[in-house]
């Protein structure tokens, strides 16, 4: 299976210009923890819930902080011809619960996440996975 198949092609790219107000607001009105940051049709990184609360909320920052100064700049990323159990794979040795999908032109096509791997009926990759994001500190 590929995750083409299996990923949330809902997706929307934020401006790293935008406040962290703006994208909040964004995340609760597309039920979401993460965005990619986007400057035209190129990802330039991905601000999550977590990025919010622990770069900008737990050190005193306001709502109007930009998203470009609290996003993660590291981005890693699938192809959406990729196999599942690839990428299961990869996202548990990295121990992330999303990764951004990209076509071959290098085009933002959607995202996948943790729920879309146990949605799958893939048990084998949902189980890898979830071992390897769930791994205690």
């Amino acid at each position: 299976m590929k995750v083409g198949q299996i990923m949330t092609t809902d997706v929307f790219l934020t401006d790293p210009a935008k406040s962290i107000r703006e994208a909040a607001q964004t995340m609760k009105r597309m039920d979401i923890g993460s965005l990619p940051v986007g400057e035209g049709d190129r990802i330039v990184g991905i601000v999550t819930d977590r990025d919010i609360t622990v770069r900008a909320v737990a050190n005193g920052l306001d709502a109007e902080t930009l998203v470009g100064d609290v996003m993660s700049e590291a981005i890693h990323y699938c192809y959406d011809d990729d196999d599942v159990d690839d990428v299961a794979r990869n996202m548990a040795d990295l121990e992330v619960r999303r990764l951004p999908v990209i076509n071959r032109q290098r085009q933002l096509v959607g995202f996948v996440s943790l729920a879309d791997f146990a949605y799958s009926g893939d048990e084998e990759s949902s189980e890898e996975l979830l071992k390897g994001v769930a791994k205690p500190h």
